[in-house]
C-alpha cells in the first residue's frame, strides 16, 4: 500500500518504511509525527481524495533535523565590470521514517500533527481549550506576545482574572512580574 501525501508545499508518494527528507517540521529527533493531507491511497483499491482523503493520515518517526545540500546562486551581468553576486543557501530539512499508513480512523489517534499544532495528550489540550475563551491580553500597555504566553502559563488568561487579583497574589506569582497598571487597566477592560 502507498501514499501520496502534501506537506511543505509538495508532494511525496510513500510506502512503510520509507526514509524520508522534508522542509523542517516542528519535532524533535524520536517523536512521531502524522501526516493529515494525504491526496491519495493506493494499492488493491485505490482511494483518490477531492482534494484530501478523508480520515487517513501517514504516521513517521522523525530521526533527525539536517539541512539540505548548499544551493550556490552565481549572477554576473556582462560587460559590466565588478557586476557579480554569489549567493548560497542551505534548506533545513526533517528527516522522518514513514512507519504507518492508516486508510481511516486517523482525526482519533492523538499523535502530534506534523505541523507542530497537534495535541499529544491530554494536558495539553486543556490550555489550548482554555485559550479559546481568553481575552487578547496585549490590549493592556507593556504585554507583547511573550509577556502575554507567560501570564497565561500563570493561569491568567482574562482580564477579569488579572483585575481580581490582590498584590499578596502578584506576589506570589513567580512566571512574570504583574505591574499594578495592568491591574487597572484590566478593571477597565473586563
Amino acid at each position: 500500500m502507498f501514499a501520496v501525501l502534501k506537506t511543505g508545499g509538495k508532494q511525496y508518494k510513500v510506502q512503510a518504511g520509507d526514509l524520508l527528507r522534508v522542509e523542517k517540521l516542528a519535532a524533535d529527533a524520536g517523536e512521531t509525527v502524522q501526516f493529515n493531507d494525504i491526496l491519495m491511497l493506493g494499492g488493491d483499491a485505490p482511494v483518490v481524495g477531492a482534494p484530501l482523503v478523508d480520515g487517513a493520515a501517514v504516521q513517521a518517526e522523525v530521526i533527525d533535523q539536517v539541512k539540505g545540500d548548499k544551493v550556490i546562486n552565481f549572477v554576473k551581468r556582462r560587460r559590466k565590470h565588478s557586476s557579480k553576486r554569489t549567493k548560497g543557501h542551505r534548506q533545513k530539512l526533517t528527516l522522518v521514517k514513514i512507519t504507518e499508513i492508516l486508510a481511516s480512523g486517523a482525526d482519533k489517534s492523538g499523535i502530534k500533527t506534523a505541523t507542530g499544532k497537534g495535541e499529544t495528550s491530554a494536558a495539553t489540550a486543556a490550555p489550548a481549550a482554555a485559550a479559546g475563551d481568553a481575552d487578547d491580553l496585549t490590549k493592556l500597555t507593556g504585554v507583547g506576545p511573550a509577556a502575554a504566553k507567560k501570564l497565561v502559563e500563570a493561569g491568567l488568561s482574562t482580564f477579569a482574572q488579572i483585575a481580581a487579583l490582590s498584590e499578596d497574589a502578584i506576589a506570589a506569582i513567580d512566571t512574570i512580574k504583574v505591574k499594578p497598571e495592568w491591574v487597572e487597566q484590566a478593571k477597565e477592560l473586563a
